[in-house]
């Protein structure tokens, strides 16, 4: 299976892991299978009956950085301060491979926080499967199967990392946000980059972010998703990534790559067209530390920048313009494919780079929306987008953002379609 490519890491779009088929997942995924699952599960007491959420926290050598993180979740509330109902969610904590005392801590931490229902599992994984998405993987299964187990009306999966504290009212603003009808929802992940020598590196991420919301912006503006309105943001990171239980068989559970294994589960909603909110709302912070537990991840896009930094070397990220373009076509593929039409739409054929023929037959096909743009992105000619310097797109978008406010407010949709068409 190919991962998504590291540039994209923190994209604020579709990524380019790739995903189990639509028809591989469009059945039931099987939960608690093989033998790594039953030990998972043989070490957990069962679910109380009043269980609503379960939170999964995957560990290997956490024990320095888990007391923050779980004593940030013991102090959870709802959106008026006051605490949580006793028992209406848990956390697993799956300690991996780990030649520290994880486990030992969350042991102890259970005690510490008793209003908090905490269990722990202890797995040494092969070298083959030693990786974060299996673990999360064990994990999300564990506790789609304990959710249903108890019958749970709006269960949620949420997921979070060993180094991350949420906010206070963290689940109280995911359980307002799937309420309001979001199958999926990534929270905004904050990390905290402090000393002076570390200044290039809380640059170079400031701007990257601003270039991530900046386009989460345009976006909003050129192909408005109603499932994700603005204000939103560009994140869906196990740090801080939750969904329906629904949603979770839906689509035959997380894809179990080594690495981007979040990424690759969103890609996944989206080709079941399930709505993924990214919520402003949802916020976490998470440790800025250049070594981590995964093969790409934060630490890696931190490792990378502070390179890029001291090689005096600027990042290059995905053209504004060519992903304006990019966006309108999807607002008239998804009009083009909403209507099934039996005729053919030679301007957007050519300007994706197809045969009529040929989209037409694509649009017939698709089971989703989500499963035809896939297809579109990786078949199109048209659908690439060029890299250029950060410096410049930073420049580019307020202007374009500002240019798609105007036409947006004084013309039609075909007038702001061709706005950006050149």
């Amino acid at each position: 299976m190919n991962h998504a490519a590291p540039a994209r890491f923190l994209g604020s779009h579709e990524a380019t892991a790739s995903t189990p088929s639509l028809s591989a997942c469009s059945s039931p995924a099987v939960l608690r299978r093989g033998r790594d699952a039953a030990r998972v599960h043989r070490q957990l007491p069962p679910p109380r009956a009043e269980l609503r959420a379960c939170v999964i926290i995957p560990a290997k050598d956490e024990a320095l950085n888990l007391p923050a993180t779980l004593a940030a979740l013991a102090a959870q509330t709802d959106g008026h301060g006051q605490a949580l109902p006793a028992g209406c969610f848990e956390v697993l904590v799956l300690a991996n491979n780990c030649t520290d005392a994880t486990a030992a801590v969350v042991r102890q931490h259970a005690r510490l926080f008793p209003q908090v229902v905490l269990h722990v599992a202890e797995l040494c994984l092969p070298p083959a499967r030693a990786h974060v998405g299996r673990a999360r993987r064990l994990l999300m299964d564990e506790a789609c199967a304990r959710l249903e187990q108890v019958g749970a009306p709006g269960a949620i999966i949420a997921s979070t990392d060993a180094d991350t504290c949420v906010a206070p009212t963290w689940l109280a603003a995911i359980e307002a946000e799937i309420a309001a009808g979001a199958d999926a929802v990534g929270g905004r992940i904050h990390s905290e980059i402090s000393g002076e020598e570390l200044l290039p590196l809380r640059r170079l991420q400031t701007r990257d972010t601003a270039y991530r919301l900046l386009c989460a912006r345009l976006e909003s503006l050129l192909d408005p998703n109603r499932a994700d309105p603005w204000p939103r943001h560009h994140q869906h990171f196990g740090a801080s990534l939750a969904l329906t239980t629904r949603a979770y068989r839906r689509v035959g559970g997380l894809p179990e790559v080594r690495f981007l294994e979040d990424e690759a589960l969103c890609q996944a909603l989206r080709r079941h067209d399930l709505r993924v909110r990214h919520s402003p709302h949802v916020q976490v912070l998470t440790s800025a530390r250049r070594e981590g537990r995964v093969e790409v991840g934060l630490s890696w896009q931190l490792r990378e920048w502070l390179n890029m930094s001291r090689q005096y070397r600027e990042p290059h990220v995905e053209c504004p313009r060519q992903l304006a373009a990019l966006w309108q076509v999807r607002r008239q593929l998804r009009a083009y494919w909403g209507r099934r039409a039996v005729q053919r739409n030679h301007a957007l054929a050519t300007r994706l780079g197809l045969a009529a023929s040929a989209l037409q037959a694509q649009v017939q096909q698709a089971a989703s929306f989500g499963e035809l743009w896939d297809n579109i992105v990786a078949t199109a000619p048209n659908a690439t987008v060029a890299l250029v310097p950060l410096s410049r797109a930073l420049r580019e978008l307020p202007l374009l953002i500002k240019s798609a406010q105007a036409v947006r407010r004084t013309a039609s949709v075909p007038q702001l379609l061709a706005q950006f068409s050149g």
